[in-house]
């Protein structure tokens, strides 16, 4: 079982910066890959960023919207996953959600409750 929970969120203007942390929880989260999607008003919940584990670091991967602007990272020691998003534009407003699965599971397994992020223009 993995514990996820969310902050950072908030209020940016567009060009700016935030980073978004996720806490989690779990005899062996750090070996589950941990991903960032995102939901805005009316459309579905979409991919924004993946990092899976391995001994050398982890293979991140990204959404097309977000590559070069946005770094996923992950702090084993500190049981925190980041997701750092720069030039922010008022598309990536939305609710951002963590989450992980482990390496062989097809579909994230486990939720977080998500962190607002509103980008104004």
């Amino acid at each position: 079982q993995v514990q996820l929970g969310e902050s950072g969120g908030g209020l940016v203007q567009a060009g700016g910066s935030l980073r978004l942390s996720c806490s989690a929880s779990g005899r062996t989260w750090y070996t589950y890959t941990m991903g960032w999607f995102r939901q805005a008003p009316g459309k579905e919940r979409e991919f924004v960023a993946a990092i899976s584990w391995n001994w050398n670091g982890g293979n991140t991967n990204y959404a097309d919207s977000v590559k070069g602007r946005f770094t996923i990272s992950r702090d084993n020691a500190k049981n925190t996953v980041y997701l750092q998003m720069n030039s922010l534009k008022p598309e990536d407003t939305a609710v951002y959600y963590c989450a992980a699965k482990r390496s062989s599971a097809v579909a994230y397994e486990y939720w977080g409750q998500g962190t607002q992020v509103t980008v104004s223009s």
